[in-house]
């Protein structure tokens, strides 16, 4: 079982990683900053270079998402406005380019923010766009958070054996921007967590730790997880500490844990079983060369 090419390239005989964009934006979209995490995390690991920034007066109400007033090093005081930056990253094993969109959702003129998000993205020849968010849902604490990858792109369903979302209502500036950008021929998918909503406040690394773990499998090669995986033992054991002292609570989350584990009986075989653990594989792997096409 390998990787698929990436759809933009798969009968081009172009370089086989072109450039991807990830995106994930504080806010609506964002439950427990989880998906916000992960981009400042690549960010910083793979110490990324700012290459755009986005005007706040532009896509802001301050009266909304306020400036934060601070002093640097010399005791000048400064202001941190809410602002949206893109930066870039080579990846260390196959040197792909990365582009991070990382800020607040805007205010106002979701339109012309997609926009000039992706005139910058197709400067960089970015063929591929992930948008990241996270969600409160009825799940469990003590399982592993559910990531779904979505995309409605033929190529990307087809490659990745991915369906498209069935999700009708409000959007978020992340499902605006994939749509926008396959409106313009770039093949967008939607990486999603479920986060638990009795523990909705940040961070919650085991969140961010599931979507780091789905979104190799896009980029093509293993993120820096840094001290993730601690951070979301820890994390879910402070959460179980807090529910034992809660008779109401611990009821709720044994409970769900019955529901997530009835419903996923059936998918408990041995075939999906080996899929995920080649999949494993396939990720961690840094030993043997350059890494599969990237699937994107």
């Amino acid at each position: 079982m390998t990787d698929a090419p990436d759809p933009a390239t798969a009968d081009s005989g172009q370089d086989p990683s072109p450039a991807i964009l990830l995106a994930a934006f504080e806010g609506w979209n964002d439950a427990g900053s989880s998906a916000s995490q992960v981009v400042a995390m690549i960010e910083e690991a793979w110490e990324g270079e700012s290459i755009h920034e986005l005007d706040p007066q532009d896509y802001h109400d301050f009266q909304v998402n306020r400036p934060i007033s601070i002093r640097d090093e010399d005791g000048t005081r400064l202001l941190n406005w809410p602002t949206t930056t893109i930066s870039v990253v080579r990846t260390p094993v196959a040197g792909r380019t990365v582009l991070l969109v990382q800020g607040i959702e805007p205010s106002f003129r979701w339109l012309d923010f997609c926009e000039e998000i992706l005139d910058v993205a197709q400067e960089w020849g970015v063929s591929s766009l992930v948008s990241i968010g996270a969600l409160l849902a009825d799940v469990p604490h003590t399982r592993p958070v559910p990531c779904q990858v979505t995309s409605d792109d033929p190529a990307v369903q087809a490659l990745l054996d991915v369906e498209g979302s069935q999700y009708e209502g409000p959007s978020g500036i992340v499902g605006v921007l994939a749509v926008l950008a396959q409106e313009r021929g770039l093949h967008a998918m939607s990486l999603w967590a479920a986060v638990p909503h009795y523990v909705a406040q940040p961070p919650s690394p085991k969140a961010t730790l599931a979507l780091m773990g789905a979104l190799e499998e896009l980029v093509g090669e293993p993120l820096p997880l840094g001290d993730l995986v601690e951070e979301a033992r820890a994390w879910q054991a402070g959460v179980d500490e807090l529910a034992e002292q809660d008779p109401e609570i611990a009821e709720y989350v044994r409970q769900l844990e019955e529901a997530k584990d009835t419903a996923e009986l059936p998918e408990a075989t041995g075939e999906a079983i080996a899929r995920e653990f080649e999949r494993y594989l396939r990720r961690r792997d840094k030993g043997s060369g350059p890494p599969p096409p990237a699937r994107s």
